[in-house]
């Protein structure tokens, strides 16, 4: 019988790669053999005569470990003759060997005689890429393998002296990614050395998710300082170092891309230095751990709810816990802000809910209590001199800034103190301001949402005093409990609360104040606040008198248990997910895969104030479109909220949803329902494709009825905003607002811009006008009440502007719709 017909059926992966070619040259090679040959007379293909000889091996299904010497004959000629095997080639004998062993062949020495031999023809890197896991895999689950063929293994990958320290680090840590081609390549001499290469072994050992006692006492035994130096500078390139996109391309043609941040063999011993920063007593340890954490715990390209590595986040976030204490509060507070995996949120919670029992405070009053100043002075400046040179450090912007020696502040950085070490702390100073502003704007938007109460001695040692949170704090409004409010003043007595009719508020040291919020006011309240803020320019950080707020509506009182106000909006799936991921939104992920299993389908959810909201989301458009992968378009379903003690699970046996039934939506607190409500809106008015037509995908009804349709809570907050700014710019005669658009009357026609879409029509036909980002112009030197960077209002205002002087657009790709 032919060498295909006793090879085993039930591990047939070999004989589906053998096409109709290869059947012949076997047929010829099962001839020589039964004839008492090796090889037919004149052959010359060596390398399909390898494949056969190793297919040869097989003992049929029962397996066994006898070969008659002929067989031995065909295996030692294919293993040492000079035959130029490929990789494809290479890949089939070890996986034919592999396929073998667990059918119970078990003279090892033999199976795998070839496939040792074909893989020494390769580089080492080569080799390693091939290999993978295989040695792991044999001495994990195939233990006899491993005894009988370790060594064999380890001279193949090992690689020889002459190769150089950057191959001692090699053969440690596999050159599998960017990382660890630069541990090998910048840093091999160093890390190669005697004093600190069996350090290096002993990081390679790191695979367990904790580190045990005798881990950490076998590491301090070897660290040393120059150690602790290469500790620093490889974890800050790791926390500096971002994702690639790999192109693959198999010997048959199958071709696919890969995202790799850290290889699993870089992060294991990456993770043994990050555990061994909790022997080193220095003071750039925690915010390294910090840096560290973020990067790895944050999503690819920077945000969404997975983590570019789980386990180097988790063990960053570890090692701050063991250490403890105050000082570590700051980089998990910047943690908790951008990182979105539950693991990892759970860990830092963890972690900060441990550092304040020990203190005996609340999580959120050990973060009110430990964001840092950065050495800043009141008026959120530090200076420093530098040679002959002023340096200041400001918060407002954040940025440095240079004053030379005649006292003029310059813009670039003075030739004579670049080199300064001083800058070049100033300038990580810098680094770790900008990360910790955003940290606390945040913080303080979800202290307004979580209704949270201080007493006023608090909220002006943390708040209104703290060089950094004070930027944000005293440009927002105050209210004393189910009394006044206003906006901080510094007067000689401290500080006050100032209300827009201008009278002084000086409240107690012990009463309790909390962040003022629309929906407890009313509407006559709110329009003094808004009016108030564009009277004297105050700027707020978020918004906060300009805050949407959503009340119950009728359609909602009927459905009783849950919301429709979002539902069956098309949005670009990838960027809502991301916006929902910033507003503290988790687990939505939907594809083209398994529908039958609702791949299709999932739900975003948010925990606020002890109630859960589940937004339900399906996949939109077409798979084969996308790849059959990830969804570029999702729709909105409904939105339903829960208790904390109440049961969330909206899929049954096999992920099909079952439809639990959420609370009632009249016992929901009107503050939850309005904040989850908002970010659905928010999330619609930023994604969603009616805001463009090029975007559409197939969805031209729904972006008609969007793009043009009538005003939700967000745009009609814009409006508001836009009725108090209009009367204040220099286009105030030219642009006049409607129910649903900003009217601009330019020189050649009139526009109509859309107060929710920002999409424009020209009159008197209502024609489309479509303007690409970019061309329009921008809007600085208007002042918004509130932060909104890139956001619908300067786009529209930006439009507008554009379209009133529309005489000098020159662009044709706007001009000829004029006349279109």
């Amino acid at each position: 019988m032919g060498v295909l017909d006793d090879f085993p059926r039930a591990h047939d992966h070999a004989i589906r790669q053998v096409d109709s070619l290869f059947r012949d040259a076997f047929a010829r090679f099962d001839a020589a053999f039964d004839a008492g040959r090796e090889l037919p007379d004149g052959e010359s293909d060596l390398r399909m005569f390898g494949r056969w000889a190793q297919m040869r091996l097989s003992l049929g299904r029962d397996g066994g470990h006898d070969y008659d010497e002929h067989v031995l004959c065909a295996t030692r000629l294919a293993a040492e003759g000079d035959i130029p095997w490929t990789a494809e080639d290479i890949r089939f004998l070890w996986s034919t060997a592999n396929e073998l062993m667990t059918r119970m062949h078990t003279n090892y020495l033999e199976l795998y005689r070839i496939p040792l031999a074909a893989i020494r023809t390769l580089g080492y890197a080569d080799r390693r890429l091939t290999l993978g896991e295989t040695p792991s895999w044999f001495r994990q689950y195939h233990r006899p393998v491993w005894d009988a063929l370790h060594d064999q293994l380890e001279d193949v990958l090992t690689e020889p002296a002459e190769n150089g320290p950057a191959g001692v680090v090699r053969n440690v840590i596999w050159d599998c990614d960017d990382v660890a081609h630069l541990l090998a390549e910048k840093y091999g001499a160093r890390l190669a050395d005697p004093a600190v290469l069996p350090l290096l072994r002993h990081w390679n050992t790191a695979r367990s998710s904790k580190p045990s006692g005798k881990w950490l006492k076998t590491a301090k035994a070897l660290l040393t300082p120059e150690a602790a130096d290469i500790v620093r500078e490889i974890l800050a390139r790791v926390a500096a170092h971002r994702e690639k996109k790999i192109d693959h391309r198999t010997d048959e043609g199958y071709e696919w891309t890969e995202t790799v941040f850290l290889h699993e063999r870089t992060a294991v011993p990456v993770r043994g230095m990050v555990w061994t920063c909790e022997l080193i007593d220095e003071p750039w340890v925690i915010g390294l751990l910090g840096d560290v954490a973020l990067t790895c715990g944050t999503g690819i390209g920077g945000s969404g709810a997975n983590c570019r590595s789980e386990r180097l986040a988790n063990a960053a976030v570890n090692v701050l816990s063991r250490r403890g204490g105050l000082d570590t509060v700051a980089s998990l507070a910047r943690v908790q802000v951008k990182v979105r995996k539950k693991s990892v949120l759970n860990n830092v919670a963890r972690t900060l809910d441990a550092v304040a029992a020990s203190t005996g405070l609340s999580r959120e009053q050990l973060l009110d209590r430990t964001v840092p100043t950065f050495g800043l002075g009141p008026d959120g400046v530090r200076e420093e001199k530098i040679g002959d040179c002023l340096v200041r450090l400001c918060a407002d912007g954040p940025a440095l800034r240079f004053v030379n020696p005649a006292g003029k502040i310059v813009k670039s950085v003075p030739q004579a103190i670049r080199q300064d070490p001083a800058l070049a702390e100033l300038r990580a100073t810098l680094k770790d301001l900008k990360q910790a502003l955003p940290a606390e704007r945040f913080r303080l938007e979800r202290a307004l949402i979580e209704d949270r109460m201080w007493r006023w001695h608090q909220v002006t040692e943390f708040f209104l005093d703290h060089p950094v949170t004070g930027l944000y704090a005293r440009n927002l409004i105050w209210q004393i409990l189910q009394g006044p409010s206003g906006l901080p003043v510094r007067t000689d007595s401290g500080w006050e609360l100032i209300d827009p009719q201008g009278r002084h508020i000086q409240p107690n040291p012990d009463t309790p104040v909390q962040l003022w919020h629309p929906i407890r006011e009313t509407a006559e309240d709110v329009r003094a606040w808004r009016d108030h803020l564009l009277e004297h320019g105050v700027r707020q950080p978020y918004k906060q008198a300009f805050r949407e707020i959503y009340l119950l509506t009728p359609a909602e009182e009927q459905t009783g248990t849950y919301s429709n106000r979002f539902a069956g909006h098309v949005m670009r799936y990838g960027q809502a997910k991301a916006l929902l991921n910033q507003r503290g939104w988790t687990d939505l992920s939907i594809g083209h895969w398994d529908p039958e299993c609702s791949g299709d389908k999932g739900e975003a959810i948010k925990e606020l104030s002890g109630w859960r909201a589940r937004w339900g989301m399906h996949v939109e458009g077409d798979g084969e479109a996308d790849g059959w992968g990830t969804a570029s378009f999702c729709a909105g379903e409904q939105i339903t909220f829960y208790r904390d003690e109440q049961e969330l699970s909206p899929y049954g046996e096999m992920g099909n949803r079952v439809g639990h039934v959420g609370a009632p939506l009249t016992e929901v607190p009107p503050l939850v329902l309005s904040e989850v409500l908002r970010d659905a809106d928010l999330a619609v008015g930023v994604t969603s494709v009616g805001l463009d037509q090029q975007a559409t995908g197939g969805h031209e009804e729904y972006w008609n009825s969007y793009g043009f349709g009538e005003l939700t809570e967000t745009a009609k907050t814009r409006r508001d905003a836009l009725t108090r700014l209009l009367p204040r710019l220099k286009i105030a005669d030219r642009a006049e607002l409607t129910d649903r658009f900003l009217r601009v009357r330019g020189d050649r026609r009139t526009y109509k811009i859309h107060l929710g879409s920002g999409n424009i029509l020209m009159e008197p036909n209502d024609a489309y006008l479509c303007i690409v980002p970019g061309h329009d112009r921008s809007t600085a030197s208007v002042f918004l009440p509130f932060e909104e960077d890139g956001g619908m209002l300067s786009v529209i205002l930006s439009k507008a502007f554009l379209l009133a002087d529309d005489t000098t657009i020159v662009d044709p790709s706007i001009t000829r719709q004029f006349v279109a």
